[in-house]
């Protein structure tokens, strides 16, 4: 199979009213083409939690979507704070979210979580003070 860009959206920070969009239509996208359920679900979520990070904890990003080889490739790039520790940012419940933020309901530190849950391979690139770039690859 050739490789086929299945979406590039750009994330605005802080914008909660647009959050979960972009993982919807690659739900959508992968439905048309006859993913498995049970495989869009998790790319689903791998990607809500990525699109959320980027709203949540960085000045805007990007999410690019990629299907190639019976492989679905989500590479978050966001120009943000960096990732301090990722070892912690991986752990269940840890979070670095400002109180405004959890009192939306965001910022339970499970995002980087859920992704490395879901992927079959995960890639953490971070630089303190220029962004962060995360790639998470499923089989389909």
């Amino acid at each position: 199979m050739s490789s086929k860009k299945l979406i590039e959206e750009q994330i605005e920070r802080r914008n909660f009213k647009k959050g979960g969009e972009v993982s919807s239509k690659l739900k959508s996208l992968l439905r048309k083409l006859g993913v498995d359920t049970q495989v869009i679900r998790k790319i689903s979520i791998i990607t809500y939690e990525l699109e959320m990070n980027i709203i949540i904890h960085s000045e805007g990003g990007k999410i690019t979507a990629v299907i190639a080889n019976d492989k679905v490739k989500i590479i978050a790039a966001d120009d943000g704070p960096g990732i301090s520790d990722v070892d912690k940012a991986l752990q269940a419940g840890y979070s670095t979210a400002e109180d405004e933020i959890r009192e939306l309901g965001f910022g339970a530190g499970m995002g980087l979580n859920n992704v490395e849950n879901y992927s079959d391979q995960m890639d953490i690139q971070t630089s303190k003070g220029e962004g962060t770039t995360i790639r998470a690859i499923l089989n389909v």
